[in-house]
């Protein structure tokens, strides 16, 4: 998994490829909690290149979303495809979240 981070205005781009599983999620949970510590409040998770997300993925985004929400915070995603829109669907995901089809209409929604 990589992760790849930017500032889009209010907003934090976080962009994840790779996959986010049992192995990887602690990780992928530490680095968003870490920009939460540095005041990030709004996030837009950008998975135009995750190949896989496993349960223990999905976690983490419910752990990250829990903290953000105490602070007023918001997550959003952007440009999932494959197994990995799937997973969002089967798991409910998709009614939690607000998915968007590409980075710049999320951002103008932020």
């Amino acid at each position: 998994m990589e992760i790849n981070k930017k500032k889009e205005k209010d907003v934090l781009v976080v962009s994840v490829s790779g996959r986010i599983d049992a192995v990887t999620a602690p990780d992928f949970e530490k680095n968003l909690s870490e920009s939460i510590g540095d005041g990030e409040k709004t996030f837009l998770i950008k998975m135009n290149q995750l190949e896989y997300i496993s349960s223990a993925g999905l976690r983490s985004i419910l752990a990250i979303a829990k903290v953000l929400k105490t602070r007023e915070g918001k997550m959003v995603f952007s440009e999932l495809h494959g197994p990995v829109k799937d997973v969002f669907k089967i798991s409910g995901f998709g009614s939690i979240f607000t998915i968007y089809d590409t980075e710049e209409d999320a951002l103008k929604q932020c």
